[in-house]
């Protein structure tokens, strides 16, 4: 396997995990899908990911419901930095004035990584 392929690999599966651990509660290891100083931008939230950890967690406590699904990927390599788009769809269950509402949001996932010490990290979502 070449070292591009290895590489694209391990960010493919970085973006599943981001998705399979967040919405899981697994924040131990959420947490390492990110380097130290990675940053969130969501249409809710826009800040260090250790914040999008904390509020995401304090969001599902008080019972906030939300999945991810992702679709196909395209990751551009750059020696020890990348490009990856993921397309993506958030659905989320909630009472919208008394009526419980399934709201589902279509997109991409915009990320910046890099490799660091050997690892794979979002720098940039």
């Amino acid at each position: 396997m070449t070292d591009a392929w290895s590489d694209k690999l391990a960010i493919r599966e970085l973006i599943e995990n981001w998705a399979v651990w967040r919405d899981a509660g697994d924040w131990k290891r959420f947490a390492t899908v990110w380097h130290d100083d990675g940053f969130m931008h969501a249409t809710w939230f826009q800040g260090p990911a250790r914040e999008f950890i904390r509020v995401t967690q304090e969001g599902m406590a008080k019972g906030v419901s939300i999945l991810h699904f992702l679709g196909g990927t395209s990751i551009d390599l750059a020696g020890e930095r990348a490009i990856a788009q993921t397309k993506m769809t958030i659905s989320q269950r909630a009472e919208v004035q008394g009526v419980l509402c399934d709201v589902v949001c279509t997109g991409r996932f915009y990320d910046f990584l890099e490799k660091r010490d050997g690892r794979w990290g979002l720098v940039v979502r």
